[in-house]
């Protein structure tokens, strides 16, 4: 262990204003427990404009923020973070939307070094303020919301909170999904296996509410591609849905069917059938209408291609399909 060796005042930047203190305390003070931060906050050694604060204390430009020396780990050599720039769907000076493939974590943490957020720094390093408004799982294709200033993120947050934005997913299914329509309503609780990782489970008695629209798109026999819209922001939502429902996704490796993926992953698909293909949202910043759109992975059109073959072979895909899904941007 090493200690910082003096107190510093750091001065608040454009893009911290709206923070809370123990947000930008975590962000400034990599490598210190979050219990020592805190209790430096409570003991009145971090000080705003050297008046004693709170955790939650909301930081304003020009604000003066004292903090103490901290006893700090032992800084061990990491290698770089590559940058690297993702397919952009859309970017102003406020917001920048990419596409992300499947495979890639959106932030380092559990056991990865590193994820979307930190290569798009790495790839800008002019960027003074660049943060993840939501999450895709890591194995989940498509639309990635990024915000530039602090006022768009705080801005996308309140519009997730507020139901106001819409968010759809392509997925396809283990199952010959019938219904034109249909509203799942499954509270889901988030639980630790033994080994550490984390689940998500219905539970009736605990859970927390989730609601998912599921839309046909086309059947192929015993797999079905769906659209499903997210009306809340619960942790594997859609896939614990679907699964809960009796219709896993393609791949999933967590909620799926093993036995069913067997048969794809042999043919070449090995990914789970996941993909962010719309949103629909009032910009965070001017309140335009935003509708935005990532066509399929190579990956997935092709799976599709192959199916929609063995189904025209076998007679058809079944009554009752839609067309296929317009991919294009």
């Amino acid at each position: 262990m090493s200690e910082s060796p003096v107190v510093r005042l750091v001065e608040v930047a454009e893009e911290h204003a709206g923070q809370r203190l123990d947000n930008f305390l975590l962000r400034l003070c990599k490598g210190v427990p979050k219990s020592h931060l805190y209790k430096a906050i409570r003991g009145g050694q971090v000080r705003i404009n050297k008046g004693r604060c709170g955790a939650d204390s909301r930081l304003e430009i020009g604000d003066v923020v004292r903090i103490p020396p901290f006893r700090l780990p032992e800084v061990q050599a990491q290698p770089p973070v590559p940058g690297c720039e993702f397919p952009i769907v859309y970017e102003d000076e406020a917001l920048l939307v990419v596409d992300k493939p499947a495979g890639v974590a959106v932030h380092g943490g559990s056991g990865v070094s590193f994820g979307v957020i930190e290569q798009l720094r790495a790839a800008r390093p002019q960027a003074r303020f660049l943060e993840l408004a939501h999450r895709l799982d890591r194995d989940t294709s498509g639309l990635l919301l990024v915000a530039k200033k602090r006022s768009a993120l705080l801005g996308l947050h309140e519009m997730f909170r507020e139901g106001r934005g819409r968010k759809h997913y392509f997925a396809l299914v283990h199952g010959d999904w019938v219904n034109g329509r249909q509203h799942i309503r499954l509270p889901l609780l988030k639980w630790l296996t033994r080994t550490g990782e984390r689940r998500v489970r219905v539970d009736e008695a605990e859970g927390q509410a989730a609601h998912t629209i599921i839309s046909l798109e086309r059947r192929y026999g015993q797999l079905s591609l769906v659209d499903a819209e997210l009306r809340t922001g619960r942790t594997h939502q859609i896939r614990v849905h679907l699964s809960a429902s009796g219709f896993p996704i393609v791949g999933d490796d967590k909620y799926g069917d093993e036995a069913a993926d067997a048969a794809l992953a042999s043919k070449g698909f090995r990914r789970m059938f996941l993909h962010a293909h719309r949103l629909d949202i009032p910009h965070p910043v001017t309140g335009e209408s935003l509708h935005l759109v990532a066509k399929l992975p190579p990956e997935c059109e092709n799976l599709l291609r192959g199916l929609d073959k063995t189904s025209r072979a076998e007679g058809g895909a079944g009554e009752g399909q839609r067309n296929r899904p317009s991919r294009k941007p």
